[in-house]
């Protein structure tokens, strides 16, 4: 914070850039419980690799004072429960005015006017902004808009997204920040584009000369094939709470539908409004890139789908985050600069002794199994996790294309493999489901009750109170980090990116990051994706292939030892698999790629009239 940095150094002309990045979530640490999955993690990662390199970057969030909920579970499945917050009880601070008083903005609704405070949190020299409706002279109703992320029914979910848009606009002009470029990252937050319009237009602009100016500086990054992860509201809700706004850009509620409309179907979608909004869009790993070309090119009919205009810029992984501290001396003292992370050397990382890389991996994997038993028990289970065993990780959302029930297909043979008496394997998970996800609900309840199935031997253990302290546990100690999303609908998987970083050997399908990250020196890829399109033969073929990975490569190589107990092949995997995916697949490379590429010559456009 007080040197100078990369970006001062690559760009030392475009010291007057600033780039507003407004996210609906961002998870920072497990004290601050206002994400709810990889997206949050990510958008955390980013600000926080923009603080290291020196990128002037203010990030605009909502503060959720219910947060996400806190997870229960037991034989019948996952509950929730919420604990209410200030921002005060994370470390925010209040943003005020000169005269000391919180300084408030203002957003109109149907029902009426709803203000919100904000708070702000330093991220390293990033600050983060977030608006915060739980306030006396808001309505009982009102107050709830920032109550509970992802919370509440269709109308609270766009409600929750203008005043993250307008207000988070609003919120910045009020604290004085004047940013040059906007980087909308996921379409939650895209009604900041309508206060943008309506500004310009106030001084005189014309609607067409707006939206050509606020094209040139804004970026879009969409985040998942998953029709749930692009917003879509019904016409009614959307001229419910959009017609004003459109007439304030001199535009009818017809015009403005159209503008979140792929094609003639019932419905605003957020995607095709940030789309056709902004000049630079990508996905989040090459194979999302050319799967969200071919999701939208709808919006582009005179053009063939390689030409659709969305990139990519593959997701990374923060290191100084998720590195457990034993493995991060190790990497330090193979001559690894963690302190700069634009020039880390991270190939440096090959020279890891073998040994004493065993030792400190062995003694995260005795932690994991120690919480895991623990929190096992608590679940209703009787675990019975031993620290030498081949330990399997999984830990993310729950969502159902991300099959955490795959490796259960076959309850027998995945016994069989758990209870061989020379060659033990055990699978650790951990995760949520969305209160809404009755279908992901359902999968933590068979994964839980088969915790509890005397087969198993008590080698699968669900551990509750999914977040990012348990998930840095279970990703920190894993040896074979499993990743199952049905192809192609996993945009990018960081988790499998901060478990390599730690030396676990991913075991994936090969989609998002994996798809560009595998290489069969640091891990494995279940099946080659032949069957995509046909469900129940795309089960059935990653089912067989991910037991013969286990049972024939897997098992075999991990137990594989020299005459000191180390097995070399296992960690020579390990030590390549640090070095590649910290030079590649981290959040620095991310930030760097995303300001060269899309951040600076947006600022460069966006600033020439």
């Amino acid at each position: 914070m007080t040197n100078t940095t990369w970006f001062t150094d690559t760009f030392p002309s475009d010291d007057d850039m600033l780039v507003a990045y407004f996210c609906a979530e961002f998870g920072l640490a497990a004290a601050i419980p206002i994400y709810a999955g990889g997206l949050g993690i990510l958008a955390g990662d980013h600000l926080k690799a923009a603080s290291d390199l020196g990128v002037p970057l203010v990030g605009i969030g909502l503060f959720y004072y219910d947060g996400y909920f806190q997870q229960r579970v037991d034989a019948a499945g996952q509950h929730e429960a919420y604990t209410e917050r200030t921002g005060a009880d994370v470390g925010a601070d209040p943003v005020t005015d000169g005269a000391g008083s919180p300084l408030r903005i203002s957003v109109e609704l149907p029902t009426g006017p709803v203000s919100a405070v904000l708070w702000r949190l330093a991220v390293g020299s990033v600050t983060l902004l977030l608006l915060d409706a739980n306030i006396p002279e808001n309505t009982p109703a009102d107050r709830e808009i920032t109550a509970r992320l992802y919370g509440g029914d269709r109308v609270m979910r766009i409600r929750q997204e203008l005043l993250l848009g307008i207000g988070g606009m609003r919120a910045l002009a009020a604290a004085g920040i004047t940013p040059t470029v906007f980087h909308i990252n996921e379409g939650h937050s895209v009604f900041l584009q309508l206060e943008r319009l309506r500004l310009l237009i106030d001084a005189g602009r014309s609607l067409e000369d707006a939206l050509a100016l606020i094209r040139r500086n804004s970026i879009f990054t969409t985040h998942t094939p998953v029709p749930a992860g692009n917003e879509v509201f019904s016409d009614d809700i959307a001229a419910e709470h959009l017609a004003d706004a459109a007439a304030s850009i001199g535009m009818s509620m017809h015009q403005l539908a159209a503008l979140g409309k792929l094609s003639d179907e019932p419905g605003f979608g957020l995607t095709p409004l940030a789309l056709r909004t902004t000049s630079r869009a990508n996905g989040v790993s090459r194979l999302h890139g050319e799967v969200a070309r071919t999701m939208w090119r709808g919006l582009w009919p005179h053009r063939d789908t390689a030409h659709v205009p969305i990139g990519s810029v593959t997701n990374g992984a923060h290191v100084q985050t998720w590195l457990e501290p034993g493995i991060a001396t190790l990497v330090r003292d193979a001559g690894v600069d963690l302190a700069r992370p634009a020039a880390a050397r991270f190939e440096r990382a090959t020279e890891i002794p073998d040994a004493a890389l065993w030792r400190a991996h062995r003694s995260n994997v005795a932690r994991l199994v120690d919480l895991a038993n623990a929190r096992g028990a608590v679940a209703g289970a009787h675990p019975r996790l031993d620290p030498h065993a081949l330990t399997i990780g999984f830990s993310r959302r729950f969502a159902t294309y991300k099959r955490a029930g795959l490796l259960f297909r076959d309850p027998d043979r995945l016994a069989r493999l758990l209870s061989a008496p020379d060659a033990p394997v055990q699978v650790i998970l951990a995760g949520k489901a969305h209160p809404g996800d009755s279908d992901g609900k359902a999968l933590i309840a068979m994964v839980a009750e088969l915790a509890t199935d005397p087969r198993m031997a008590g080698r699968v253990v669900f551990v509750p109170g999914y977040d990012m302290a348990i998930g840095a546990h279970i990703l920190q100690g894993a040896d074979v980090w499993l990743n199952t999303p049905r192809l192609p609908m996993e945009a990018s998987g960081t988790s499998g990116m901060k478990a390599a970083l730690n030396g676990a050997l991913n075991l994936s399908i090969l989609d998002g990051w994996w798809a560009e990250g595998y290489d069969p020196t640091i891990g494995w890829a279940i099946d080659d994706g032949s069957s995509a399109g046909d469900e129940a033969a795309q089960d059935t073929r990653d089912h067989a292939s991910l037991l013969d990975l286990l049972e024939h490569e897997v098992v075999p190589r991990f137990y594989a030892r020299g005459g000191d107990g180390v097995p070399l092949g296992w960690t020579t995997m390990m030590r390549r698999s640090i070095a590649r995916v910290g030079a590649e697949f981290s959040a620095t490379r991310m930030v760097g790629e995303y300001t060269e590429r899309m951040y600076v010559p947006a600022h460069r456009q966006g600033t020439t009239n």
